[in-house]
């Protein structure tokens, strides 16, 4: 890359951080902040507003440094995640938690590439869709696209999915809670919130609407699904590995596999965060740094993102989005009723 190129690339990343400036700015407004909406969401959906109206104005030049935001700093941005968990989160919640939340995992991803099969979405879309509500929402999804290397509107649709739903969600949440409706304890409600609602930051807003005890128990339960992105997204990889070697019927030779190392970085930050060798202020400030990051790559993705592509997917991920919300709510339901029951 000649000095120039470099110096242009430089100005895309920097117009992207303006707009997660924006975001971050944006996401403190009362109403915003009322419906608990990340920056992240924020900065996709200002990034498809400019992608789409005024993106032609942009100097070409500048997309390398688009790219490399959506790409490269996504990856960083992963990795760093590992910072806001420890293993100590996990061992405080107990084994049922840990085996709800594989159960719903499990369920979801395959529920949701049944389902897409049958209601023949694009795979890439009906497996981003499933990792987000199986998983952390648009994190798992930013993680996945990766793995797939898919176009960025596959990202956007998947992620406006799981908002969509995951909003529903911490509203309804709190509502089925003051009525008494499931009946759950204020543990189960802990483990039902972290275990089945889509967003990190949806968690919290239904958690701190339903008592300060059910809140830290939905994080908790909630960050062991974030732990699980990474053996999620390497068997996922090595899946798609194998069915490209498969396609090309390459019996003998060797297929090149998308391996995201950077899913080792994540689990390898957590162990170090385990240690407590930082100062909580520091780690605050990294998460802060990491939450930047990320939502400068969904703003690199939303101004990749053309609103025609969302015509041409169709409702169908819609759909797809709104069965395994109701799989997560009911199916949810019986797996934490039940579940803890089973392993006394």
């Amino acid at each position: 890359m000649t000095e120039s190129k470099r110096i242009h690339s430089i100005d895309g990343v920097l117009f992207v951080a303006l707009f997660a400036c924006a975001s971050f700015y944006i996401a403190e407004f009362h109403l915003f902040k009322y419906l608990s909406l990340s920056p992240l969401i924020i900065g996709i959906v200002i990034g498809m507003i400019y992608g789409n109206t005024l993106k032609k104005n942009m100097p070409e030049e500048w997309l390398p440094g688009i790219t490399f935001s959506s790409k490269k700093l996504l990856r960083l941005a992963i990795i760093l995640y590992g910072f806001r968990l420890t293993f100590q989160n996990v061992m405080s919640v107990g084994l049922s938690a840990i085996i709800i939340d594989i159960i719903v995992i499990t369920g979801t991803l395959c529920l949701g590439l049944f389902w897409g099969k049958l209601l023949k979405i694009d795979k890439e879309i009906a497996l981003l869709t499933s990792t987000g509500s199986a998983i952390c929402g648009a994190a798992a999804i930013l993680g996945m696209e990766p793995v797939l290397n898919n176009k960025p509107h596959k990202t956007a649709v998947a992620v406006s999915t799981v908002v969509i739903f995951g909003t529903i969600a911490m509203f309804l949440y709190p509502v089925l809670f003051k009525s008494g409706i499931l009946s759950f304890t204020s543990t189960q409600w802990g483990l039902y919130t972290g275990a089945t609602i889509h967003e990190v930051a949806h968690v919290v807003g239904a958690g701190n609407a339903m008592g300060e005890s059910i809140s830290e128990a939905a994080i908790i339960v909630k960050m062991i699904r974030v732990i699980f992105l990474a053996p999620v997204l390497l068997i996922f990889a090595l899946i798609i590995g194998q069915q490209m070697k498969a396609r090309t019927g390459n019996s003998g030779g060797s297929v090149k596999i998308t391996i995201p190392w950077f899913a080792f970085g994540f689990i390898a930050v957590i162990g170090f965060n385990s240690l407590d060798l930082l100062p909580q202020v520091v780690v605050e400030g990294i998460n802060y740094i990491d939450t930047f990051l990320l939502t400068m790559a969904m703003t690199a993705l939303g101004i990749e993102t053309h609103l025609r592509k969302f015509k041409e997917a169709g409702a169908k991920p819609f759909i797809l989005a709104f069965i395994l919300f109701c799989w997560l709510i009911f199916g949810g339901y019986f797996i934490v009723k039940y579940i803890p029951v089973f392993l006394e």
